[in-house]
Formats: C-alpha cells, sequence, structure tokens
C-alpha cells in the first residue's frame, strides 16, 4: 500500500534509490529535495485517484513529441512523482520565439481522436483540482460541446453561480459550434492547460511547460489559453507559432470560443467571479 503522508524526502529516496541531503516542502506546493549529489528534485503528491498516472504518462506523451521539452519524470508510484527541478529564469525574445515553433510542432505531432487521452492515461483525468473527461469522437464542434463546455455549464449551473440568461448564452454558442469552429483541423497534441502558470521558463531562455492535462484537441485552444491570463512575451510566441505554422482565416475572433471552456471550470472551481468572463467569452464567439 503507498503511504499517502510519506515525508518527501523519504519519497525521493525510495522513487529514485539516491541518497537524500535536503528537503524543503512549502505548504500546499511540491517539495524541493535535494539529491546525493547536488541534484534538486521535485516531489508532487496527486491526491485524486489516477492523478499520478495521468500527469506522467501526459508529460511522457508531450515529450515524446521531440518538440516543446517538459520536466523529466524520474520516478513515480500510483501517489507519488519525482520530476527534474528547473532551475528558472526570464522569458526573452528568442526563447519565445523557439517556443512558439516547438508548441506549433507539438501539435503537429497529432493525436488519433479529439478527446484522446495519452497512451497509459486514464479517461478520468483532471484540468486543475477539476474531473475533467477524455472521450475520443471525430467531430471537434461536437466534441468540445459535449465533453468541455457543457459539463462545466452544468455544474455551475446547478450551484446557482450562472443566471438563467447567460445559460442560456452559453447555449447558444453550443448549438452554433459546427458554425463557428473555423475551417476543420486534424486532432492536435495539445498541452490542455496551457495558462501562464504552467509556462516555465528556466533560466537557458527555453519554456518548459509542466502539470499538463494533454489530449487530442484544436491547436488553438492550446494558444488561447495561453491569451487567458496573460503570458510573457506573447507577441513573440505567437510569432513563432505562425510562422511555423500558419493558423487559419478568423482565429483572432475564434479566442473566444476557445477561452470558455477554461472560464467555466474557473467558474466551476472559484465561483462567480469568473462568470463575467466566461460570458465575454460567449458573446466574442458569437460574434466571431
Amino acid at each position: 500500500m503507498v503511504n499517502r503522508d510519506e515525508e518527501p524526502g523519504r519519497v525521493a529516496s525510495r522513487l529514485t534509490g539516491r541518497r537524500v541531503t535536503a528537503a524543503r516542502a512549502p505548504s500546499g506546493s511540491p517539495a524541493e529535495v535535494t539529491l546525493e549529489g547536488g541534484t534538486v528534485v521535485m516531489v508532487k503528491r496527486g491526491d485524486a485517484p489516477g492523478a499520478v498516472r495521468a500527469e506522467v504518462a501526459g508529460l511522457r506523451w508531450l515529450g515524446e513529441a521531440g518538440a516543446v521539452r517538459v520536466p523529466a519524470v524520474l520516478g513515480h508510484d500510483e501517489r507519488w512523482m519525482v520530476t527534474e527541478r528547473v532551475p528558472t529564469g526570464q522569458p526573452g525574445d528568442t526563447g519565445a520565439l523557439r517556443f512558439g515553433r516547438a508548441l506549433a510542432a507539438l501539435h503537429a505531432a497529432g493525436a488519433p481522436a479529439f478527446g484522446a487521452p495519452p497512451p497509459g492515461g486514464p479517461a478520468a483525468a483532471y484540468i486543475g483540482a477539476a474531473p475533467m473527461r477524455n472521450a475520443p469522437a471525430a467531430d471537434w464542434s461536437k466534441w468540445y460541446s459535449e465533453h468541455r463546455v457543457l459539463p462545466y455549464l452544468r455544474a455551475a449551473v446547478d450551484a446557482g453561480t450562472l443566471r438563467r440568461e447567460e445559460t442560456a448564452l452559453i447555449e447558444r454558442v453550443c448549438a452554433r459550434l459546427p458554425d463557428l469552429a473555423g475551417p476543420a483541423e486534424p486532432p492536435a497534441r495539445l498541452h490542455g492547460d496551457l495558462w501562464n502558470g504552467n509556462v516555465l521558463w528556466g533560466a537557458d531562455g527555453e519554456a518548459r511547460p509542466p502539470h499538463p492535462p494533454p489530449h487530442g484537441g484544436h491547436r488553438e485552444t492550446d494558444l488561447a489559453m495561453l491569451q487567458l491570463f496573460g503570458c510573457p512575451r506573447l507577441d513573440r510566441v505567437l510569432a513563432g507559432y505562425t510562422e511555423a505554422a500558419p493558423l487559419a482565416d478568423g482565429w483572432r475572433g475564434r479566442v473566444g470560443l476557445h477561452q470558455l471552456f477554461p472560464l467555466l471550470v474557473h467558474v466551476v472551481l472559484f465561483g462567480r467571479g469568473y462568470a463575467e468572463q466566461a460570458v465575454a467569452a460567449a458573446r466574442g464567439a458569437l460574434a466571431g
């Protein structure tokens, strides 16, 4: 049986086979553990069933594309994972351009279907603390409506967080999705939660996005997530991306459509404070 209350230093030693010389475990954050020889690693506990397995499978699937660099998994079990620690630095224009190009290459690596989980990853995954189901489908607009927008809309309605007229507006977006989605795209290999807090800029200037809930999706979704809460050097990231893989006409008008899903997740997790942003994204989607 895995001990969920095991001390992080002991976890790191057990999962890497190396002696621990120091450990620092801030409350609510992954622990920082120093191994013999000076290597520093991060030790993270997954409280939800299957969360560690999902994240490990996701990091490996992203890494296999040979495009975006992600933190290496050094060991794991059903409750704990140990990854490399990335010394952080400041983003620069060159690194941002490279990240944009690498993100385009990651998306181009593809996925078997929209909603397809990583190989070995569970269908029942998480985005942050919110449950997220990966259910493969052939049609993006139907899948996005049924498995990304409507589940969180219903949860927000059940909690009384969204008003009736706001709910109707978002339902109207779902009904019009086939017309709003733009030209058909093949399933892209998405990071899945690519907001600014999940873009870790290394001391070498390279971006390494941790904590993915990856799946097959529309490539504009990752780009819309980058724009949701602000990303340093975003103009350079987008320039690098579009240089490597031009986007379909009208993509800027679809940003709100792709932001609707993460905003509804925030409404469910954090309440009414994000409802107005979700409604504004829905209006923007309908306006095109």
